[in-house]
């Protein structure tokens, strides 16, 4: 839901209005706030939500518990997700790479500390989320309020936070489903591995490949991001053209990226799995599932970056619908038949959720090539300036 931060602020500091990013900041806290309720409610019910899904009951158990001391990280999170949206679309990056990277070290030792040292556990692995978060907020809120770098955009709390809600609500939801559609397709393929046979192996390949996609992720990730704020900031100065040349450069460094990541994995695809697991059966799996992983991959970076393209437009709506479509109609539908129907387990579940990807990516390459940029830059413009005035 963050998401619509990537819109509001970038074009608002596009168009020179800087007083509106503060003001987005704090309605987005308030909004995420009020969101975090129903989640809270599902994750203190995770594990009779996973038996009743048929799960395996020690599965679940464990699943259940993980999720219970999660719930703490949701604090800091909230306003830590807020800021680093609101510095990101100033293009002020190097603060943030930093306190990451602080937060990423300490990790390590917090994370240890809790699981080894406390015995708490995988329960000590969820709390330390929540200590890294407050570490990376409190980095954060300080650079934001001592730097001087953000005198323009931060005034101040404002009663203001408390207006308009409703619009902002808007357009975070479709900006949660065009990210989250995505993600749960992912997280979907791990709850159905349960049910195939031999389910431990199964699950423990599955969650892997997810991990290494969320590992990988990160380099598309921060390629949709950085084409999200240049758009958002060209077409609320009122250059559209400046926005169609920056996305045609984010697909190039998406395919050079991609097809680098490509290679490494393939060439490592028989020692990757000792990253996550010394089980031989385990790794053995995970070597045969590396090359369609890399393919699709590759086909993940090429649609972030059109997804970015999108969110700087403020199309989320869009997006949403689009993943509906690849994901639901497509991708899981294909991947029960090819796993339960053709019998190609673990393999066939992510083969089908590839196709998801695959249609996801024509779609959306249909919609951006077919996108009126000047149109565009007149919306954002329009948003900007009419953001300015006092909301009822």
């Amino acid at each position: 839901m963050a998401g619509a931060l990537e819109t509001l602020c970038g074009q608002a500091f596009g168009a020179k209005q800087y007083h509106l990013l503060g003001v987005y900041q704090q309605r987005a806290m308030v909004v995420l706030a009020l969101a975090c309720v129903p989640i809270v409610v599902l994750w203190a019910n995770t594990r009779h939500i996973l038996l009743l899904l048929g799960q395996d009951p020690a599965i679940a158990a464990e699943a259940g518990a993980y999720a219970r001391w999660l719930i703490p990280s949701l604090v800091p999170y909230v306003p830590l997700a807020c800021h680093v949206r609101f510095l990101q679309t100033q293009s002020i990056v190097l603060p943030v790479m930093a306190s990451s990277a602080v937060t990423a070290l300490t990790h390590i030792l917090v994370c240890w500390a809790l699981v080894h040292g406390a015995g708490m556990g995988s329960k000590g692995a969820a709390l330390s989320g929540a200590v890294s978060y407050s570490v990376n907020l409190a980095v954060l809120t300080l650079y934001t309020r001592l730097s001087g770098a953000c005198d323009r955009t931060w005034t101040g709390f404002s009663m203001e936070a408390f207006k308009g809600l409703r619009q902002f609500a808007e357009l975070a939801f479709p900006s949660a489903m065009m990210l989250c559609l995505e993600w749960w397709s992912f997280e979907f393929l791990v709850l159905l591995s349960g049910l195939l046979p031999n389910p431990k192996l199964e699950t423990s390949v599955l969650s892997i490949c997810i991990n290494t996609s969320d590992l990988l992720y990160m380099v598309p990730f921060g390629l949709c991001t950085a084409i999200s704020t240049r758009v958002s900031n060209e077409l609320g100065a009122g250059r559209p053209q400046a926005a169609k040349m920056a996305t045609k450069i984010v697909i190039g460094m998406a395919m050079s990226e991609g097809l680098v990541v490509v290679v490494t994995m393939i060439l490592l695809r028989k020692v990757w799995g000792y990253m996550y697991s010394n089980e031989e059966e385990v790794v053995t799996y995970m070597a045969r599932m590396i090359p369609v992983q890399a393919v699709s991959f590759f086909i993940d970076g090429l649609h972030n970056s059109l997804t970015g393209v999108l969110t700087g437009c403020g199309e989320q709506k869009i997006g949403a619908r689009v993943n509906l479509a690849a994901f639901y109609l497509a991708g899981i539908p294909l991947s029960v038949v090819l796993a339960f129907v053709l019998h190609l387990n673990g393999m066939g579940l992510w083969l089908g959720i590839m196709c998801g990807s695959l249609t996801k990516l024509l779609l959306l390459t249909w919609i951006v090539v077919s996108l009126n940029w000047e149109k565009a830059a007149i919306k954002a413009k329009d948003t900007a300036l009419g953001s300015s005035l006092p909301v009822a």
